[in-house]
């Protein structure tokens, strides 16, 4: 037992491994058993194991890699092509209302434009207008449908109508600017303003259309009146000028299809109308064709009578007219005294040269009012009926002659009354 007890190496105790942690006042003591080192021990070999295989496996096999990063590179494609559509959609939006916006910039250029040329139109039209109405074409009951569509009243609608309709919406250069920005609005906007413009340049080109309209219609109106005006003074055998120009020719070109084209070609075919008009109605106006006694019955025509004094037949140059002593004496058209006194058979006489070789007589006057060299127009009184030359009792004895050869006045008076609703 002795030998036993001192027999140190055979009873000696394994010193165990203490972790000691202290915190403050408090102090804990862990004793790390053998097993727990072991544990430990091994839980570290296996997880360098795991890691270290891991990381083999993972450079062994290099196709796994390559596919994780080929997913990377679809994930990151995918997402660049997203948003590269998404671009193309602003773009597209964007375009679109550049677009919109150009379309209605276009549209209120289109119609300041035609306000314009509907504005600047108006001093034509009314110079022409007024030639019109003087010529006949606006209150001459007698006249074509189409010249009494231009009625005084109505004037106006030819160019006032046209800068009235679009005023309140452009009357200014804010106006146009609002039109312009109004497409910043959103897209209910951009109908609305494009639906508004629509509406404005539809009803300019109505009134456009409406002009032209008006224009050929008084161009066919004085057209018209000019030939009929010409077929009655070309049966009394005078003639009248032909209108048609010679010496023109060139390639046939077709005609200007633009408005601004169209409406200067409408004004220039009015205007050559309104001329031919004038120049037939001054035609008319200065020959013989009125009344040197209005409201006189006839006693004797022109052509082959009994001759008052002799008793045999004899050439009755003229018409006489019954008129008492005293009576006024008219002249059948403007022209020129060209003689003024007695003169034999014919008593007091005056003669009016009328131009184109025509010149009309009036006899056996009372009185004589004018002189030669004097200027008449229309119905102005040259003297007084009377009886003197060779005459039976007081009338007037009318001739008209051409070239000096005397012909029927009963053809220009005819023709004075179916021209008399022209001359009105």
């Amino acid at each position: 037992m002795t030998g036993a007890g001192k027999n140190l190496a055979f009873g000696k105790k394994r010193q165990q491994h203490v972790l000691i942690l202290a915190s403050g006042d408090k102090v804990r003591h862990f004793t790390i058993r053998p097993w727990l080192a072991a544990t430990g021990l091994c839980l570290a070999g296996l997880l360098s194991v795991g890691y270290i295989g891991s990381t083999a496996y993972l450079i062994l096999r290099d196709d796994l890699v390559g596919a994780t990063i080929a997913r990377q590179s679809r994930i990151q494609r995918e997402y660049e092509d997203r948003i590269a559509a998404l671009r193309a959609q602003v773009d597209r939006v964007t375009s679109k209302q550049l677009l919109d916006q150009q379309a209605v910039e276009r549209k209120v250029e289109r119609l300041m434009a035609q306000q314009h040329a509907l504005t600047s139109r108006h001093g034509r039209m009314s110079e022409l207008l007024e030639r019109a109405e003087k010529s006949g074409l606006s209150d001459n009951a007698q006249d074509t449908p189409a010249a009494n569509a231009y009625l005084p009243e109505k004037k106006a609608s030819l160019s006032g109508d046209a800068t009235g309709a679009i005023d309140n919406m452009l009357a200014s250069q804010s106006a146009r600017t609002d039109l312009k920005g109004s497409l910043t609005y959103g897209s209910r906007s951009e109908k609305l303003s494009e639906r508004s413009l629509s509406k404005m340049i539809a009803s300019l080109s109505k009134v456009e259309s409406e002009q032209l309209s008006r224009i050929a219609s008084l161009t066919t109106g004085a057209e018209n009146k000019a030939d009929a005006m010409a077929d009655i003074i070309r049966s009394t055998g005078v003639k009248v000028e032909n209108t048609a120009k010679e010496g023109i020719g060139g390639p046939f070109v077709e005609p200007v299809t633009d408005s601004a084209g169209t409406f200067e070609t409408s004004l220039s075919n009015l205007d050559t109308a309104l001329k031919r008009l004038e120049t037939v109605r001054g035609t008319a106006q200065a020959l013989p064709f009125g009344n040197p006694a209005p409201g006189r019955e006839i006693s004797s025509r022109f052509g082959n009578r009994i001759d008052p004094f002799l008793g045999r037949l004899a050439l009755h140059a003229g018409v006489d007219f019954v008129a008492t002593t005293g009576a006024d004496i008219h002249t059948t058209g403007a022209g020129t005294v060209t003689s003024a006194g007695f003169s034999g058979g014919y008593g007091n006489m005056v003669e009016v040269d009328h131009g184109k070789g025509i010149t009309t007589r009036y006899g056996h006057m009372s009185q004589i009012l004018v002189k030669e060299g004097d200027k008449v127009g229309l119905g102005d009184i040259i003297g007084k009926a009377g009886s003197t030359g060779r005459s039976t009792g007081p009338h007037v004895h009318y001739e008209i002659r051409i070239n000096d050869n005397p012909i029927d006045p009963m053809r220009f008076l005819v023709a004075g009354t179916e021209l008399k609703t022209y001359l009105q």
